[in-house]
This record gives C-alpha cells, sequence and structure tokens, in this order.
C-alpha cells in the first residue's frame, strides 16, 4: 500500500530569482573583489557595465554613472582593480552581478593613475610642446599671484620678490589651494587676473604636500585655463621633486614658490653691478676716445700756429703744379703734332688722286697693250672662222645638193627616203633640189625606171 506525496511549493522563476536576489544582497551586502576589467562598456548614459574575472573564473559587474564621476581615473580593459560594493542579481537574466560603490587601481593609487591618464592625454593633443610656451618679460613691473593667503608661498614670494626687486607690484588673488572646489577656484582666479589686464606674468602655485594634497594642480579645469590664459604663467607647486599637470601646460616651471620669483625677476643689486661696470667700461672708452681727439687737436694746432707759412707752401705748391701742368701740356702737344705728320703722310701715300694719276700715266700703254692684244686675237679668230666656214660648207648639204642630188622625204610625215621600197604607188612625197622642191606623186617602183615614151 502506497504512501501519499509529500506536499512541496511551487515556486515561478521570477519568485524563485527574487528570493535569491534577496539572499545574495543580504548576505554580500559589502564586499571587496579583485579582478581584471573586460568588456567594458559605457553607453551614453553615463553608466559603466565591465567583467570582472581571474584566471577560472568572471563575474558582470555595474557602476552606475553617480559613482563612477567621483573616480579620479578612468577605467579601461586589461586594468586590475580592486572594487568596493555589493552583490545582486538582475532578474530578468537571472544573472548575478556586482553593483561597484568604489574602484582603485591594484598597486598604483587611483590618483596616480589619473595623473597619468590627464597627462598623456594633454600631451597628445600637445599642450606640453615648447613651441607653444611664450618667453618671459625681461623686467616685469606686476606679478599676479595665485594662491592661498595664508601658506607658506605666499610669504616667500613677498620676501624674495622684495629683495631681488623691491618696486615689484604684487597682485594676489586668494584661492583654496587644495580640497573640493578648489581647482575650479584656481581656473577662476586665472580667467579673472587675465581679464583684469596689466599683468606681466602669473605666478601659479603653492607649499609642498602629498599627491592628495597637490591634487587641484592636476585638473584638467585648471590645465585648460592656463593654456588658454593670455599672460605667461609660471608653475610653483610643491617642492622640486613633486611634478604636477600644471607644470607640464604652463610656459615656465619653478621647482618652488620662492624659485619661481628668482626666475621672473632680475636681482636689483646684480643689475645695478652690471650696470656699474658698463659705467665703468663706457667712461674708459670715452676717456680714450677724448685723449685720441686731443692728440688729434694737437697735432692740428701746432700745423696752424703760422697761417703765413701755411699760404706759403700752398703757393709753391700751386706754382709748382702749374710749371708740371705747363710741361706736360707742352709735352703732350708735341707728342700730337708728331702724330700728326706720321698720319698726313700716310695719308698722302695713301691717297686715291696720287693713284688716279699714276692710272692715267699708264693708260695710253695699257691702251696700245689692248689694242695690239685685241687686233692678234680678232685676226686669229677671223683665220680660224674662214677654215671653219670653208670646212661646214664642203660637208654643207646645200653643196652637195649643188653637185645634182636631191634630198626625198614622204608626205605628209616629212620622213627622210633611203629606199624606193619605203614608199608605195600613189604615195606623194617631197623633192628638195639645189635650188627649189618639187612634190611629186609615185607612179611606179622599180630597180632601173625608164622615163614614159
Amino acid at each position: 500500500m502506497g504512501y501519499p506525496p509529500t506536499p512541496h511549493v511551487i515556486l515561478t522563476v521570477s519568485a524563485l530569482t527574487a528570493v535569491v536576489r534577496s539572499h545574495v544582497e543580504s548576505a554580500f551586502s559589502d564586499i571587496w573583489v579583485e579582478g581584471e576589467v573586460s568588456n567594458l562598456r559605457m553607453p551614453s548614459s553615463g553608466h559603466a557595465y565591465f567583467t570582472l574575472k581571474d584566471a577560472t573564473s568572471q563575474m558582470r559587474a555595474v557602476m552606475f554613472r553617480s559613482v563612477g564621476r567621483f573616480l579620479r581615473f578612468h577605467l579601461k580593459d586589461g586594468m586590475c582593480v580592486i572594487c568596493r560594493g555589493r552583490l545582486t542579481v538582475y532578474e530578468p537574466k537571472g544573472d548575478y552581478q556586482m553593483l561597484v560603490d568604489y574602484a582603485e587601481p591594484k598597486g598604483v593609487g587611483a590618483l596616480q593613475v589619473a595623473f597619468e591618464q590627464l597627462k598623456e592625454r594633454l600631451a597628445a593633443e600637445g599642450l606640453f610642446e615648447a613651441a607653444r610656451k611664450r618667453p618671459l618679460p625681461v623686467f616685469p613691473r606686476r606679478l599676479g599671484i595665485i594662491t592661498s593667503p595664508t601658506g607658506a608661498a605666499i610669504r616667500d614670494i613677498i620676501q624674495v620678490a622684495h629683495r631681488r626687486w623691491p618696486n615689484i607690484e604684487l597682485l594676489l588673488n586668494p584661492v583654496g589651494v587644495q580640497g573640493i572646489g578648489a581647482a575650479a577656484e584656481i581656473a577662476k582666479a586665472i580667467v579673472e587676473l587675465n581679464e583684469l589686464g596689466g599683468l606681466d606674468v602669473l605666478v601659479v602655485g603653492r607649499g609642498g604636500g602629498s599627491l592628495e594634497d597637490l591634487w587641484a594642480f592636476n585638473e584638467e579645469i585648471v590645465a585648460r585655463a592656463i593654456v588658454a590664459s593670455r599672460i605667461p604663467v609660471v608653475s610653483a607647486v610643491g617642492h622640486e621633486i613633486d611634478y604636477t599637470i600644471v607644470d607640464f601646460v604652463a610656459d615656465l616651471r619653478a621647482p618652488t614658490p620662492s624659485a619661481a620669483v628668482e626666475l621672473i625677476l632680475r636681482d636689483r643689486s646684480e643689475i645695478i653691478a652690471r650696470l656699474s661696470r658698463y659705467g665703468q667700461q663706457a667712461a674708459h672708452a670715452i676717456r680714450g676716445h677724448l685723449r685720441d681727439c686731443r692728440a688729434r687737436v694737437e697735432t692740428e694746432r701746432r700745423a696752424l700756429l703760422d697761417p703765413a707759412a701755411l699760404v706759403q707752401r700752398a703757393m709753391q705748391r700751386r706754382d709748382d703744379l702749374e710749371m708740371r701742368l705747363f710741361r706736360a701740356t707742352t709735352s703732350r702737344m708735341r707728342e700730337a703734332v708728331r702724330a700728326m705728320d706720321s698720319l698726313r703722310q700716310g695719308l698722302l701715300l695713301r691717297s686715291p688722286i696720287r693713284r688716279i694719276e699714276q692710272g692715267l700715266a699708264m693708260l695710253p700703254q695699257l691702251r696700245r697693250r689692248l689694242e695690239q692684244r685685241v687686233v692678234g686675237t680678232l685676226t686669229t679668230w677671223r683665220h680660224s672662222l674662214q677654215q671653219g666656214a670653208g670646212a661646214l660648207h664642203t660637208l654643207s648639204p646645200l653643196a652637195i645638193l649643188a653637185r645634182g642630188y636631191s634630198i626625198t622625204r614622204r608626205l605628209p610625215e616629212m620622213k627622210l627616203l633611203r629606199k624606193a621600197s619605203e614608199v608605195a604607188p600613189g604615195d606623194t612625197v617631197q623633192v628638195r633640189l639645189s635650188s627649189g622642191e618639187l612634190v611629186c606623186e609615185v607612179r611606179q617602183l622599180g630597180e632601173d625606171l625608164q622615163p614614159d615614151g
């Protein structure tokens, strides 16, 4: 015989998840978890969603915007962090996750990480470049000081400034140099002194302290205000070993507030001593120049003791120059006359009139020689012409025709006939005689033709 089933409670998924969430939140309401950040997502809402993991496990984590805005650094994938918060269950998916209320980098303080991150970002924008930094004026008259009115820094600045340059004018814009709101006060003071105008240099700084104490000078708002300043800015934060973001963006970095004044203001006593040395050197140079001038004046004065002698020497000098000029002029004139005579003789030798006269004298002789040569040449040509004409007459067809021969051509093409076979009965021929010509019609061909009876 069987037993009845044991009664039990059936839960929905939502109900079970709510129970689990309640137990988890009660048991893990304040925990510290160490892990590596991965899968970091930051939507437009500003909340940070990421995964904390180690070598074997992982869990989801959420940091809401209201918590994240107080972090000194920015979360990045791969960063090892220590988080404080509580566990909960995200009911729609049934995932457990950690709600982070605080986080810091493992092994390095959050402030140090924030410092390095901001330094890297501003350096990438070129705000640390030496090319954008301005030189300080050589002799500033008014200094603007941004620091605490009660700290040691302002006392050191006033003491060193009055010692090095008693007449310098100092204008203090008092601010808080640490704690909440200090960075905003410092940035506002820089803007106010720029708007006030009339200042040559701004000194921004405070005495030494821990990284937390100096943090106001590592805020981005202060760095941006220094970059935007129209007045050159000198940073004077902490001790010589302390470095802040302000030191990198300022036009000049001083290791301490008192050193900042020493870099800005020249030592008045040193300037006076240098001017004194310059004055002595100038006086020495002027005295030497006066001695030289006095010596030259003395030399000229000796030369002017006897004006009559100066006039006599000048007259003698004039006469000497006049005689030298006369001799030189006479010599040049003689040379010119000789040159003209030489040119005249050469011109006469090359005169065309003389050549014409010589030509005219030779003209009869040349005419006779030409006549003799022409007559002889004509006689020779006439004899040759007669011989050629006789030979030509002998060879002339007309002479042959005169001996009873004739020339026969076939009409109308005027072809010269050498054989009887070159014509046919009925052809018309032309017969050229020694005197005149005949046009005949061929009636019969034969070797020896007899005339008709």
